[in-house]
């Protein structure tokens, strides 16, 4: 991947915002009574709109995160060919896991809400709206500007700062470790920010699921 690619500028104003939406946010929800789906659905909305912006007006276009529009489609398909790729290994794993007498379905065990409207929402923010966001900070914007010290600090200080948000005790959250680093080096590879995403993507709705069975 090239280098200088994400100015300091783009990261600061672009943090700056997404930092200030999601506390916006968590008030709305904890003092505005607005429903935590909605809320949360809303912020991620509105933190794509404004990196975007900042991309556009700081960048020029939006190769910089690597998205170009004569890209997309073939970033799908690449998208999924990696989670493809990436679920059979998980799979595997999961087999020998199973045969070893330990239960990894509780590593993917997610509070899943029961009425339609609520599962709806939370599959379109938690499966589509959120990854797409995270993957424009923590890829586009926070590993391209890293990139230019190197893939390694990139790569690490990405999935570092991607896992942080998610610690709820002493472990690591590690599907979030292993995701982001997953994510970064499809992106390295590929150049293109839609295959992330899409991994992002299926990889959600794939954990998601399980929690039905788990």
């Amino acid at each position: 991947m090239e280098t200088k690619k994400i100015t300091l500028n783009t990261l600061v104003f672009s943090a700056a915002a997404v930092v200030s939406i999601e506390l916006a946010a968590r008030v709305a929800i904890s003092q505005g009574g607005l429903p935590p789906l909605i809320g949360l659905g809303l912020a991620r909305l509105v933190q794509i709109c404004f990196m975007l912006m900042f991309i556009r007006l700081r960048e020029k276009n939006f190769d910089s995160i690597g998205i170009a529009p004569a890209n997309i489609s073939a970033g799908l398909k690449k998208g999924v060919i990696w989670s493809l790729c990436f679920g059979l290994a998980v799979g595997l794993l999961f087999i020998i896991f199973l045969f070893s007498g330990i239960n990894v379905l509780e590593l993917f065990q997610t509070s899943i809400p029961f009425s339609h409207k609520n599962i709806f929402l939370f599959f379109s923010v938690g499966a589509v709206i959120g990854p797409i966001a995270e993957e424009i900070f923590f890829r586009g914007i926070i590993y391209g500007f890293f990139r230019q010290s190197g893939f390694t600090i990139a790569l690490i200080l990405s999935t570092a700062l991607f896992a942080f948000p998610h610690l709820a005790g002493p472990g690591i959250p590690l599907t979030q470790v292993v995701g982001g680093l997953l994510f970064a080096v499809a992106y390295e590879v590929e150049k293109n920010l839609i295959v992330p995403i899409v991994i992002h993507s299926l990889g959600n709705l794939a954990i998601f699921s399980l929690s039905f069975i788990a």
